[in-house]
């Protein structure tokens, strides 16, 4: 068997490959580190069931438990393409990049100082995450959540509760939503 490195053919598609072309091909196979994708102009590969690859964060902008929550074996779909991957020679590629940032959407419509409701889908040690709409969660740092100091945030919240916050940034870069439940801080950037 010719390793994938030493395949001119596989070589030579991959380096034809430019940033951002859109590729289609079939899922041939779901791992739990992400999906294989069996490209329609490419050659098969000679180890994987697939050339193309995609890493689960690439699959949904939202947050998954696993990829068959987004694709299944045998479905057809069109992904950016985003690296040449010359170690396991493969096609490294983006679903999500060719569907809209829900988060751009909801940073049109939505300003600092604005109130939203939400449930809290995660404590973390600094604070707790908040979705305030369809796949959409924003921090209230843990000094933002009571006037005064506590040892254990599950002493004053726990996940599933609903609240009421204030958006206090809306970083669109690193797709970050800045919350508060103190209404003093809503000013904030």
């Amino acid at each position: 068997m010719i390793s994938p490195s030493e395949n001119p053919q596989l070589r030579s598609f991959l380096a034809s490959l430019t940033y951002g072309a859109v590729l289609s091909g079939t899922v041939a196979a779901i791992e739990r580190f992400g999906v294989f994708v069996a490209l329609d102009d490419g050659p098969a590969h000679p180890v994987f069931p697939g050339v193309g690859f995609i890493t689960v964060p690439e699959l949904s902008w939202r947050r998954l438990s696993a990829a068959s929550e987004v694709v299944q074996v045998g479905q057809r779909v069109s992904c950016q393409f985003l690296q040449f991957d010359d170690w396991n020679m493969e096609a490294r590629l983006s679903l999500r990049a060719t569907q809209p940032d829900p988060f751009q959407a909801f940073a049109d419509r939505t300003v600092v100082g604005q109130r939203l409701r939400g449930r809290v889908s995660m404590v973390v040690p600094f604070g707790v995450l908040v979705r305030v709409d369809q796949g959409i969660e924003g921090l209230v740092h843990r000094r933002d959540l009571t006037q005064a100091p506590v040892e254990e945030l599950s002493e004053v919240v726990r996940v599933g509760d609903d609240m009421n916050v204030v958006v206090t940034g809306i970083d669109r870069q690193l797709r970050r939503l800045g919350l508060s439940l103190r209404h003093g801080t809503a000013g904030r950037q």
